[in-house]
């Protein structure tokens, strides 16, 4: 007996396919491996495109040339990293007559935003001759305190590191008198500083961090060279899944500058910071190399520009400069960019 509509004998469906074809079998997973193999394929080709097109412009192969030329002045400063003593800045007296213009202006107009200490670190295999053309033009700016520090080209840990770069923080900090100071990291000097404020508590002490070409989301050039470091700044690695992870109430402002022409990045928008909980302003710049963004000149005033004005409280008196919020998540206020993705497309801040 069958009910009405109802087939006494349920259609099997389709006969099953050899034992490879099932989802589960090492045909289907082949082609899952090729499907994902062709998609990466086809974004480093669009990645790959994107920075010959950024250099087969003008401002891209002057760059490239201002890259070469940087190269070679810094191979030749870098023994004079290695011995200079850390503690090259000094604050201001009380005289200022003796000051230019410029200097004289901002340390009358903030005494406060013109002694805070600004802190350099270096990127990977380095050291602080890097920031011998920004260094002093900060220092001609009327910043008084711009210092730097070496950490060891043997580094192997970015976690190690920024314990190191937290014993030169309190360091600082007890010399000066000054409770919270700046950082301007570059390349893994950035990142080292990264994780310094956003998981061992370093934004008590870091007012603005600011970055130049730091690998914030990975880079794949780190699969070049097999090594405990290098394996952190790969894409996906644990060291970014942690970096990725909720920061509550961080007090830190970030400025992070990231170029389409870094070859050192890849890809290039990896050095810009889409974190939702960090208060940060991504700047896209155009054509310069990577060892060239701290000698960059409208990086320099930029710096200087988002260093000086602000207020004690983190609160600022320029329009494009980003507020720090005393607790909880930062307002969004005009001017102010909270840290999204950047359009490839544009070359202003993002």
């Amino acid at each position: 007996m069958t009910l009405t509509g109802v087939p006494s004998h349920p259609d099997p469906g389709p006969a099953p396919g050899p034992e490879g074809d099932q989802p589960g079998g090492p045909r289907a997973a082949l082609l899952r491996a090729a499907g994902r193999a062709t998609g990466v394929a086809v974004t480093a080709t669009g990645v790959v495109g994107g920075a010959a097109r950024a250099l087969c412009t003008p401002t891209g192969l002057m760059g490239a040339a201002v890259e070469a030329t940087w190269l070679a002045t810094h191979v030749a400063l870098y023994p004079w990293g290695l011995v200079a003593d850390r503690r090259q800045g000094e604050a201001h007296g009380y005289s200022v007559s003796e000051l230019p213009p410029v200097q004289r202006g901002l340390v009358i107009g903030d005494v406060e935003a013109a002694g805070t200490p600004i802190l350099l670190v270096h990127g990977m295999a380095d050291n602080r001759s890097i920031f011998s053309v920004l260094r002093l033009g900060l220092r001609r700016r009327g910043f008084g305190r711009v210092l730097s520090m070496n950490y060891s080209p043997f580094t192997t840990d970015v976690r190690g590191a920024a314990a190191r770069l937290a014993e030169e923080v309190e360091l600082l900090v007890a010399e000066t008198g000054y409770e919270r100071i700046h950082v301007v990291g570059h390349s893994l000097g950035g990142l080292i500083a990264r994780y310094y404020v956003t998981r061992l508590g370093g934004d008590e002490r870091v007012h603005t961090l600011v970055t130049l070409g730091t690998p914030h989301q990975g880079t794949y050039t780190a699969f070049a060279w097999p090594s405990r470091l290098t394996r952190q700044l790969r894409p996906g690695s644990t060291l970014m899944r942690e970096l990725a992870e909720p920061v509550s109430h961080c007090r830190t402002r970030f400025v992070v500058y990231w170029s389409d022409l870094d070859q050192m990045i890849f890809p290039q928008r990896h050095a810009s910071l889409p974190h939702e909980d960090l208060s940060a302003r991504n700047v896209r710049l155009h054509g310069v190399g990577h060892m060239s963004l701290p000698i960059l000149g409208s990086v320099v005033h930029g710096i200087s520009t988002a260093l000086a004005h602000l207020d004690p409280d983190g609160s600022t008196v320029t329009a494009g400069v980003t507020p720090l919020a005393s607790s909880g998540r930062t307002p969004v206020v005009a001017g102010e960019v909270r840290s999204p993705e950047p359009d490839p497309a544009g070359g202003r801040p993002s």
